[in-house]
């Protein structure tokens, strides 16, 4: 019976052998999550309202480009108190409304035959806009493309908040993207 896992994992996700491009990220099926301490408690929280291009093929990187966002006001903790503190205090989503992800380079990496790729990019929060670079992961699933990558922002780097001896100032981002061509 564990065999059976096993085998639909494979007939359905394996490497991007190129030619997959033009492509939009699907809101349903993606997760875009965050984690931050706040008192030595890990808080996670969501994002929704995904859109953007993808244009990816994995034979020519150099053409490869992102241009994603997600929308601020769909910040999701599962506390309503503390999500109307967000939105307001911490992102201004109605001077903010869009949190923004462009690459600027995408590179092989050593895992690249498994799917494994570099991003070097801008993230904009809050109309502030800094480099980030990050491994991520390509996976067909049937006809379309799996996105997955984690990285870590300084919040402070971004206005979000102000610095505070109960809430760390990292955040773990973690994307699952599912896209499907245009």
């Amino acid at each position: 019976m564990r065999l059976i896992p096993f085998l639909l994992t494979f007939l359905f996700m394996f490497q991007p052998k190129g030619e997959i491009k033009n492509m939009v990220p699907v809101d349903d099926g993606s997760k875009v999550t965050f984690t931050i301490k706040n008192f030595g408690i890990a808080v996670n929280g969501t994002l929704k309202g995904l859109e953007g291009n993808i244009n990816f093929d994995p034979n020519a990187l150099e053409t490869s480009s992102f241009d994603v966002t997600v929308k601020a006001a769909t910040i999701d903790t599962d506390n309503g108190m503390r999500d109307a503190s967000l939105k307001q205090d911490y992102f201004q989503v109605e001077n903010h409304p869009l949190i923004r992800l462009v690459s600027s380079k995408i590179e092989l990496t050593d895992k690249s035959s498994q799917g494994f790729y570099n991003f070097t990019g801008k993230l904009t929060i809050k109309g502030i806009t800094k480099e980030v670079s990050f491994p991520f992961q390509a996976t067909r699933l049937g006809e379309n493309l799996v996105f997955t990558g984690n990285f870590a922002i300084n919040r402070l780097d971004f206005k979000v908040g102000e610095s505070s001896s109960i809430l760390s100032n990292k955040v773990n981002i973690s994307l699952k993207v599912l896209t499907r061509k245009k």
